[in-house]
């Protein structure tokens, strides 16, 4: 019984992690239809999105960490529940980047030339790399040690 409810927690977890993904999609979609409308930029829509967003990504970390304490409080799966908890950190950072990263992007397009902000970007998108992988290998260790148990 205890196997297949983690087994059901993980699944719950794998599908807000694919609500991260198009979440993430859609931000990305939408600071690019923000940039297209310059020099008079959209803000008021964009900021919509990104209070929608925000809300979605918030309800999402809420319910991961609701997953990360049946696991390891409910299940005897500290393991598990300490992937989910590294995988959260990194989920900050990613959105915290992201955030960076969207606002580098402008201030490239309003002074175009400056050199500054075109090494801010690259820098900015080589930490976003590099935080990508490490949530990718999180969830590879997670894999790992749910289908060990199995």
């Amino acid at each position: 019984m205890t196997d297949e409810v983690v087994r059901a927690l993980l699944q719950r977890f794998y599908a807000l992690q694919g609500e991260r993904v198009e979440a993430y999609r859609l931000l990305e979609e939408g600071h690019r239809a923000y940039l297209s409308s310059a020099p008079r930029y959209d803000f008021p829509r964009y900021r919509q999105l990104v209070h929608e967003l925000t809300l979605a990504f918030s309800g999402i970390s809420r319910e991961v960490l609701q997953l990360q304490g049946q696991l390891r409080d409910q299940h005897g799966r500290p393991e598990l529940a300490q992937h989910l908890a590294r995988l959260q950190e990194r989920e900050q950072e990613k959105l915290q980047l992201t955030a960076q990263l969207q606002l580098a992007r402008q201030r490239v397009q309003d002074e175009p030339g400056v050199d500054a902000h075109q090494q801010e970007v690259r820098e900015l998108k080589h930490k976003l790399i590099k935080t990508i992988e490490a949530i990718s290998e999180i969830l590879q260790d997670l894999k790992y040690d749910s289908e060990e148990a199995e």
